[in-house]
């Protein structure tokens, strides 16, 4: 598949490792009142691989939640870091210490890190993040956009075959299934929702089953210029990257990495297809 791969910037951009925000209580579609953590921090026992509707909270984030504190510098550091970037701890007791960027957490506008050794990170430790990826271009197909995601972990996930682009998910959304998030004018500075209130319809589709670093496909949207662009004949393909939530209309994250018209893109079922196994450590 030919790209600009060997054109598209690379930059650092730095955040730390955010302290958790309460949210409570939380309300379900029920208005049952929850009292259980949600964004920020280290979380020890939620990672890269792990079920989505694992965790007793609301959108939770896996492994290590990061921020820069000044609000315009925090744009840039959203924007520009991509799934599969390297990640480098440049304070603390980890410094040294390499991981991988693992997704971005609209809203609160969190870059999601995985890092080996948890127990060495401390909240307010400095992350560096080698940005790459915003602007790949796949010069084949003009109609099918790129997003969020480092071109050498796009190139190990994504071919070309039969003029098409070959992409590897584990689940198919239904596009009438997506809430919080849609709208959003910026595609690559974040993720949105897939809407979990209807319980049969989420164990119908498999969307119980999905895991943080699965790739998903959103059936009928159209992202190329905005989050949940509804739009039949095209499909989205993203990563999820973070848990299941108590708050309705919300539900398991995903950033977007390719959206385009289905005619250019061929999706494969494949119970694998998760970046923990295409990342190249």
């Amino acid at each position: 598949m030919k790209t600009n791969k060997d054109r598209v910037v690379e930059i650092s951009v730095v955040g730390e490792i955010s302290h958790p925000t309460v949210r409570m209580p939380r309300l379900d579609g029920e208005g049952n009142s929850y009292y259980v953590p949600s964004v920020g921090g280290i979380t020890y026992n939620f990672s890269l691989g792990d079920l989505a509707f694992g965790p007793y909270g609301d959108h939770i984030e896996p492994d290590v939640s990061t921020k820069n504190k000044d609000k315009n510098e925090n744009q840039a550091y959203l924007t520009l870091a991509c799934i599969g970037n390297e990640a480098i701890v440049v304070s603390g007791e980890g410094k040294g210490m390499k991981g991988v960027v693992i997704g971005k957490h609209g809203g609160i506008d969190h870059v999601l890190i995985h890092f080996p050794d948890k127990e060495k990170l401390s909240v307010g430790d400095k992350i560096l993040v080698k940005a790459r990826g915003q602007g790949l271009i796949i010069e084949d197909f003009p109609e099918v956009s790129v997003y969020n995601i480092d071109p050498d972990l796009f190139e190990r996930i994504f071919r070309e075959e039969n003029g098409k682009i070959v992409a590897p998910i584990t689940t198919l959304v239904p596009g009438f299934m997506m809430g919080s998030g849609i709208g959003a004018s910026n595609p690559t500075a974040g993720d949105y929702d897939v809407n979990t209130r209807d319980e049969r319809l989420v164990k119908e589709h498999g969307i119980d089953k999905v895991r943080i670093g699965d790739l998903v496909a959103i059936d009928n949207h159209d992202c190329r210029h905005g989050l949940g662009g509804y739009k039949e004949g095209h499909v989205t393909v993203g990563v999820v990257v973070h848990s299941n939530c108590v708050l309705t209309g919300h539900g398991p994250g995903v950033t977007v990495v390719l959206t385009g018209p289905k005619e250019k893109i061929e999706l494969v079922r494949d119970e694998n297809a998760n970046i923990k196994n295409f990342l190249n450590w």
